[in-house]
């Protein structure tokens, strides 16, 4: 099996939801025989459950990694190389290529064109490989950015890396020795930084896509109540601490 998928399957099994489901599951499977350990299970999955919906828990998981590097600003010194990061889209040619990238990617590139206006001097590099899509996410990206006015010319898309880590390795070559500036989301930041330092280059971080915009915001009732949305929010800091504690066990090793 290749690797890449085998890191999405295990990946998508030890997030809470499906956690809770195996629990719910496994709970099942034991109401008749051992009716005690039921309880305990289910009791277990309820507990995750509620713990992850609930937005003081998960503001807080998800603002210790949002809070690693401040947003950027402008620079006193030119910018070299403006570099997107990949993630997600779905080509349909009956809508507007802009319509077509997922949040992750519309935020990603709404940074790139804030920061291509602050330092029109810069190349931006866009990246991302197609997935299921017969376009490319860096290509996807790249079009939107010349649809809201950048020339195509300063734009160059790398369209095969399926992960971070082979976005590091590919981008971090052309970029070696030069000002660079490095956009994705702001949970996704720390490591991203981690693989292209770790390659010799030394990105200015330009976090943006915060789940968590006000943290210390006066909040009203309706805040406290579990949310879909809070759990999804979990979800996504525990995948990163995740990368995080997989990217320095593989550091051991180099």
């Amino acid at each position: 099996m290749d690797l890449f998928l085998l890191k999405k399957i295990i990946t998508v099994f030890i997030m809470p939801i499906n956690v809770v489901i195996l629990l719910l599951i496994i709970a099942l499977f034991l109401h008749k025989k051992k009716p005690k350990q039921s309880i305990k299970t289910l009791a277990a999955a309820l507990a995750i459950l509620v713990i992850c919906s609930f937005p003081p828990f998960s503001d807080t998981v998800m603002s210790a990694i949002e809070n690693d590097y401040p947003p950027y600003v402008k620079s006193e010194t030119p910018v070299d190389y403006i570099v997107v990061l990949g993630c997600y889209h779905e080509t349909n040619a009956e809508l507007p290529v802009t319509s077509q990238l997922a949040n992750c990617s519309l935020q990603r590139m709404v940074e790139a064109l804030r920061i291509y206006q602050l330092h029109p001097e810069a190349r931006i590099i866009t990246s991302g490989y197609a997935g299921h899509n017969p376009v490319s996410n860096a290509e996807t990206v790249k079009q939107s950015l010349i649809l809201l006015g950048v020339p195509a010319q300063k734009i160059i898309s790398e369209n095969f890396p399926k992960d971070t880590e082979e976005e590091a390795e590919l981008i971090s070559p052309r970029v070696q020795g030069t000002k660079v500036v490095l956009i994705t989301n702001a949970d996704h930041m720390p490591r991203s930084i981690n693989y292209f330092q770790s390659q010799g280059v030394y990105p200015i971080a330009a976090p943006t896509g915060y789940w968590v915009k006000n943290p210390d915001g006066s909040k009203n009732w309706p805040h406290y109540l579990p949310s879909a949305n809070k759990l999804n929010q979990s979800t996504i800091a525990w995948y990163e601490n995740l990368g995080l504690i997989v990217q320095w066990f593989k550091s051991l090793f180099n």
